[in-house]
């Protein structure tokens, strides 16, 4: 990590800044007792959970008011939270986090300090464990990591500085998350218009909507839907590779690594699961939301097989094939997913082939499908731009809220004011307390 040059501003471990050892607490000992904890899981709702202890099903560690909390487990997730005031009940938190707590360190400079970009990096430096949740921060590595600690009164001009700009930073990033709503809404609005024959009005006039028939599914397709199964699957194992459910679950087909599976058997050249372009797979089974998803493959011939959460259909041309894929993807098929599928929200929906032989298919006449299809394209062309330039602001204001942690931490957001009194002149005068304490403290066990 970068020096602070700045000569009122002190370089310190986490070690000087305040790690105490935290006493333990085992909630069970107390069943009738409320607990106010902060657990790993109740950081995304921003408030602690408020459980008895007889809920509370492990030993934590006793925190307070102010305390800042580092999360050490998935690191590369930043958590970093500030313990509230003291309320009604015991205040305890999951043994996941590293507690910090300052006498030279504002908890909320502390708080921003701990996610800023150049402390990130070397947290995630001093990590142990092979990926993903068994993923852990070592908390004697990150004692000797060093943050730049400025006179407190500067620390609180930062502090208020930061504050006001994150509010705008937070208030851009909740309007950006509201646009892929409004972006699905248009996009189902455009499938909707198409295939009740109002996009295509206009080319037509009114024959096109006179023209439209509706037919089953079963009565369009040259084969299936064809289930598979699914063969054990491991991280090493040597056999035939398998999509995923999540290959399939938004719509479009996912052949990177994290959506592909290796089996440890080698399916056979000659069998009827492998995948080959312009095959159409619909997941059978999922949350309710995703029931019926639907991709077409248009991966490598005879490299995947699919599992058997998904039925494979396949078609006569590439026409229909795309037609029905933009179909089975629609909230009109989606519905009609949704009411036919058996199980509950808890457990996994499904549909069966049956179900999907029998969804009505409405199709424009045989000369308006590829005039359709190529507005939808079009229509579909303008919303992935839409989806581009989201992606792009969202990470130009990441970047932005990166940057200006960087400056605030390099001593460049604020002012800096010659009266403040130096960091280390602080420091000094709390050792030199913490020492006076200590001192009459073996006065009194003398006597």
């Amino acid at each position: 990590m970068k020096k602070i040059l700045l000569e009122s501003w002190l370089n310190l471990p986490l070690k000087e800044v305040g790690m105490p050892s935290t006493p333990n607490v085992d909630p069970v000992r107390y069943p009738a007792e409320t607990f106010e904890l902060y657990s790993v899981p109740s950081f995304s709702c921003s408030a602690p959970e408020v459980l008895p202890g007889s809920n509370i099903g492990s030993t934590k560690q006793s925190v307070e008011p102010n305390d800042v909390l580092l999360c050490k487990i998935v690191p590369h997730i930043n958590r970093v939270w500030k313990v509230a005031p003291k309320g009604l009940n015991r205040q305890i938190a999951s043994g996941e986090w590293i507690v910090i707590r300052s006498s030279i360190g504002d908890p909320d400079y502390l708080r921003y300090a701990l996610s800023e970009p150049a402390f990130r990096q070397v947290f995630l430096s001093n990590v142990s464990g092979v990926g993903g949740s068994l993923m852990r921060a070592r908390p004697k590595a990150v004692a000797e990591i060093q943050i730049g600690i400025p006179p407190l009164p500067e620390q609180k001009r930062i502090v208020a500085k930061l504050d006001a700009l994150m509010t705008y930073s937070t208030r851009a990033r909740d309007e950006l998350a509201h646009i892929p709503r409004l972006i699905e809404r248009y996009k189902q609005a455009v499938l909707a218009a198409a295939f009740r024959g109002e996009l295509t009005a206009d080319w037509r006039g009114t024959e096109e909507l006179v023209g439209w028939k509706e037919f089953l599914l079963e009565n369009l397709v040259q084969e299936g839907p064809t289930n598979s199964y699914s063969p054990q699957a491991s991280e090493d194992g040597q056999g035939t590779l398998s999509l995923k459910l999540t290959a399939t679950t938004r719509g479009i087909l996912d052949l990177s690594p994290k959506a592909v599976k290796r089996l440890n058997e080698s399916i056979p050249p000659n069998a009827k699961y492998w995948l080959r372009k312009g095959d159409i797979l619909v997941q059978r089974a999922n949350s309710l939301e995703y029931v019926g998803a639907t991709a077409i493959f248009d991966g490598p011939e005879q490299t995947y097989i699919y599992p058997d959460l998904m039925m494979r259909i396949r078609v006569s041309s590439n026409s229909l094939g795309t037609y029905l894929w933009r179909y089975l993807n629609s909230d009109i098929a989606r519905q009609y997913f949704q009411s036919n599928a058996t199980g509950t929200a808890g457990n996994m929906p499904k549909i069966n082939g049956k179900v999907l032989k029998s969804t009505p298919i409405p199709l424009p006449p045989a000369n308006g499908m590829d005039e359709l299809l190529r507005l939808v394209d079009n229509s579909m062309s303008a919303i992935n731009t839409i989806y581009f330039e989201l992606a792009q602001a969202q990470r130009l204001r990441t970047r932005l809220e990166q940057a200006t942690l960087a400056k605030a931490f390099r001593g460049e957001l604020v002012p800096q004011d010659p009266n403040d009194e130096p960091a280390s002149v602080l420091l000094e005068r709390i050792r030199s307390q913490v020492g006076d304490t200590k001192q009459r403290g073996r006065k009194k066990v003398q006597k």
